[in-house]
């Protein structure tokens, strides 16, 4: 006979069986998780879900940087005079953003040519068309074509095309441009005086050099001019800019006793367009604005082509805003069909909206109209209607033209050319493709004297007091706060609640691995594998060292498999005894990550904004944990992780050392040099530069934010990271900088035969001299 239970009895004895389950789930729970935290459920890819992140947090600061500009800016309506001078400021940074800091060459327009190729180009009753250049800056020339009318002339205007359009084409020299968009022809036509200079353009024939074994990169010659000064501080649209202004000088010096003076203008279409607009926009001398084919909502300017990228402009700028400088001068806007492009694809493409992106160079389209007006809508919410004279025409509708407009302003009738008279070119052998390549050499001349000397400004910029210690210290301090909001760009607010979350991932025999993930800012975490060893004692506190990984790695690379370049350097420290933390850097994913810090420069931040903010949580979380010593968190990291070595610990200065493996170089040459085999300018890694810091900061710089904490370099002879020469020549700054402090003992490089890796010997004993020797 089977024994019988009660109902209730029966149910007790459930209900006993039930809570030791649970018990026994909670206990298992709890022993697969760090103490102090909750759970960690996520599923898949975390380092995918890390991107995804950080896209959604920039994109909605690029979204609420429309609302946050007003707070850079003190309109003064009252007057047109006192509207000027309150956005001034505004002016000054503008210029300084689109690299328009050197100062030009004395003012002068030179007609110059041969037999077969004459500078009288072409003439007509009423003008003469020359060849010209014009002096800009050291080595730089303006170079185009100079209408001049027989009579003095009505006004002065600079003539800007697209960028693959040539001065011949708006003049009617060479087929490509429609008579009625011959706006250089036209304007001489009515009486002005005329300069057309020529852009830069989008072909790629001279980039590249083969001296230094690398030839064509596959890029245009837009993107290899700004690659290499965007570093320097200087930018393709700024040397473009000063183009435009040294033509201007000329003006002015060449109307000098011309009475009354008359009026000067600039008008460009598409890119020449964007030039013509950032030129009114910085220089008051220019009285009557034209855009064609350029204005728009730049909140997508991510997904232009690179040659556009202009730091911190959504910070402080929209093109409403920027047409707020032009204010109370005239300007007038038109929508008509822009430059429509994707440009050659040197990498998978990847998806905006739908549509196809090659991740370094971008697309062109024509915005709608409805999106033209609504900018134009916001100018007129930041400029009365009473302090400028400006309009906007749809290119696309019947009726008076944009150009009548224009020329309305300047005072002068509008006159269309007699079309069954052509213009010949008496130019025999003209080739413009030649003409293209001095203005391609010329800038990249110039640029490359700048990377040359670039030590001196970066001397004269971070000039520190090495008397002693404390001096030496104290002048840091403002370097630290400029080179991480100036250069690599802070995100402002505080960090969220760390809210840890944790898993069990490694059991071994002498240490257990749990991944961790901490909140930072919203969308975006930190995550990375905490190994903590098994013998610590109660009360014990020990040394952590953070073990980063490089570019496309995870961090599990530096713990398990014995991953080429990494051979497990985390897991071995972890042996030794040493808490060890593995964080996830975002650099993995490509174009992805590179496109992620293309739109945060936007809003004047960088992919070490994020990186920066997630370190600075990570040692928030890692000061709280019981075993850890807070004095003691040093830093490893190989390639971009050695990068991150000399970026993150010396402006978060809660790391106590900092180990730079297999990246150490002079990084403007690294970045920015068109003559070494090294350089960034002939490889897919087009977010490496950042604005200005050629002037600012290079590794030796930076590392001077280190002190007197320890530094060192981990180098192998064979790493085609750089040459050793570099790698010493750099070093050797730093080693002066420390012994000159009494400090010798707290820097090292080691150098080993080997290439691109860790090699684990005396980087070791270097944290055990200055971790565990300080216990």
């Amino acid at each position: 006979m089977k024994p019988f239970l009660s109902r209730s009895l029966a149910a007790r004895n459930l209900g006993f069986v039930l809570a030791l389950s649970l018990a026994s789930a909670a206990t298992a729970d709890e022993n697969d998780r760090l103490p102090g935290t909750q759970p960690l459920t996520w599923q898949g890819d975390l380092s995918a879900r890390m991107l995804d992140g950080a896209h959604r947090l920039i994109d909605r600061k690029i979204e609420e940087s429309i609302a946050l500009r007003s707070q850079y800016w003190q309109r003064d309506t009252s007057s047109a005079e006192a509207y000027a001078k309150s956005v001034g400021p505004n002016r000054q940074r503008f210029a300084r953003q689109i690299g328009v800091v050197d100062s030009r060459l004395p003012a002068s327009m030179e007609r110059f040519g041969n037999d077969d190729c004459p500078a009288l180009v072409a003439e007509t009753a009423g003008y003469r068309i020359f060849q010209v250049r014009w002096p800009v800056l050291e080595g730089v020339w303006g170079e185009g074509l100079l209408l001049e009318p027989e009579k003095p002339p009505a006004a002065c205007v600079v003539v800007l095309g697209d960028a693959d359009q040539t001065p011949e084409q708006l003049t009617g020299l060479q087929s490509g441009v429609e008579p009625k968009l011959q706006t250089a022809r036209i304007l001489a036509e009515s009486g002005c005086l005329v300069v057309v200079p020529t852009l830069v353009n989008r072909d790629d024939r001279f980039t590249g050099n083969p001296i230094s074994g690398r030839p064509n990169p596959g890029y245009s010659h837009r993107e290899w001019i700004y690659r290499q000064a965007y570093h320097l501080g200087r930018h393709i649209i700024g040397y473009e800019v000063q183009k435009v202004l040294a033509a201007i000088d000329w003006f002015e010096k060449r109307l000098a006793q011309q009475l009354p003076r008359p009026p000067i203008a600039v008008t460009g279409y598409g890119e020449g367009g964007l030039v013509a607009f950032y030129a009114a926009a910085i220089e008051q001398r220019i009285e009557s604005t034209l855009v064609s084919g350029y204005f728009r909502s730049r909140q997508r300017v991510a997904e232009e082509p690179l040659y556009r990228n202009v730091w911190a402009l959504l910070h402080e700028f929209g093109d409403a805003e920027i047409a707020s400088l032009i204010a109370p001068r005239k300007l007038t806007i038109e929508h008509r069909r822009g430059p429509d492009l994707v440009d050659r694809q040197t990498t998978t493409p990847a998806q905006a909206n739908g549509i196809p992106l090659d991740g370094i160079h971008g697309r062109l389209d024509t915005p709608k109209w409805q999106e033209v007006a609504a900018e134009f809508k916001r100018l007129e919410e930041l400029v009365p209607d009473s302090l400028q004279k400006r309009r906007l025409v749809n290119g696309t509708n019947a009726g008076p033209t944009a150009l009548d407009g224009f020329c309305d302003d300047l005072g002068i009738p509008l006159r269309v050319p007699d079309r069954s008279k052509p213009l010949a070119d008496a130019r025999h052998s003209f080739d413009p493709h030649e003409r293209q390549r001095r203005q391609v050499k010329d800038l990249e001349q110039h640029i490359q004297s700048l990377v040359n000397d670039s030590h001196l400004a970066r001397e004269r910029f971070s000039k520190l007091d090495a008397t002693s210690v404390d001096t030496f210290v104290a002048g840091t301090r403002p370097l630290r706060d400029y080179a991480w909001r100036e250069l690599f760009g802070k995100f402002d607010g505080p960090l969220l609640p760390a809210n840890p979350r944790s898993r069990k991932t490694y059991e071994r025999p002498k240490w257990t691995g749990h991944e961790v993930v901490l909140d930072v800012l919203p969308d975006l975490f930190a995550w990375g594998v905490l190994l903590v060893p098994n013998d610590l004692k109660p009360g014990e506190k020990r040394a952590v060292v953070v073990c980063q990984h490089g570019r496309n790695g995870l961090p599990k690379d530096v713990i398990e498999g014995d991953q080429r370049g990494y051979h497990d350097f985390a897991a071995r420290l972890a042996d030794e005894g040493f808490i060890v933390f593995a964080p996830h850097n975002p650099y993995r994913g490509e174009d992805r990550y590179r496109r992620l810090s293309r739109k945060a420069n936007g809003v004047k931040a960088s992919l070490f904004s994020f990186i920066l903010a997630q370190h600075e949580q990570i040692l928030n979380w890692l000061e709280t944990w019981p075993y850890v010593d807070a004095k003691r968190i040093a830093f490893y990291g190989l390639s971009y992780g050695g990068e991150t070595a000399v970026r993150v610990p010396p402006l978060l200065e809660r790391y106590c050392l900092s180990i730079c493996s297999a990246d150490f170089n002079d990084w403007t040459r690294k970045v920015a040099s068109t003559h070494s085999p090294y350089s960034f300018m002939f490889t897919i890694e087009w977010e490496m530069p950042y604005f200005d810091m050629g002037n600012t900061f290079s590794y030796a710089e930076l590392v001077n934010l280190m002190v007197p904490r320890p530094f060192m370099v981990e180098r192998g002879h064979a790493d085609g990271v750089a040459p050793d020469e570099w790698v010493a020549h750099e070093y050797a700054k730093v080693r002066r900088t420390y012994d000159r402090l009494g400090l010798g003992d707290r820097t090292e490089m080691e150098v080993f035969n080997g290439g691109h890796t860790i090699n684990g010997k005396r980087t070791f004993e270097f944290l055990r001299k200055h971790l565990r020797d300080e216990r």
